[in-house]
């Protein structure tokens, strides 16, 4: 059985299948703060979706990253090492690209187990 959250005529946010939990991608609200700003807040929404679904960031299997500069790397990498649990770093994609709104600098794609 596939379980689906928050679904729209579009996506949803979040899919949970055979204990597997996917999530689509996860960009800034408020998108006029800079890449550290933006990449706390899409760690936040991750946390959230994650433990809505009875997982947490040191389940993660996967994470994808989509920086719109990559001269970003570093400060965004600064936050993510804070929030990523000593131990449990996922294997990880970071990749340049152009992203569906000029304000966001991020968006990270989670696969996690539940």
């Amino acid at each position: 059985m596939i379980q689906r959250f928050d679904v729209s005529p579009r996506l949803s946010e979040m899919a949970v299948h055979n204990g597997v939990v996917y999530l689509a991608g996860q960009v800034a609200e408020d998108a006029s703060q800079g890449i550290a700003g933006q990449t706390q807040q899409v760690l936040a929404e991750i946390d959230a979706l994650l433990a809505r679904a009875g997982s947490d960031k040191a389940k993660i299997l996967r994470a994808e990253i989509f920086l719109k500069d990559l001269q970003d790397f570093e400060a965004m990498n600064r936050v993510w090492d804070a929030w990523v649990p000593a131990g449990h770093a996922p294997p990880r994609a970071t990749m340049q690209a152009h992203l569906a709104r000029p304000g966001w600098l991020i968006e990270i794609v989670v696969t996690a187990a539940v």
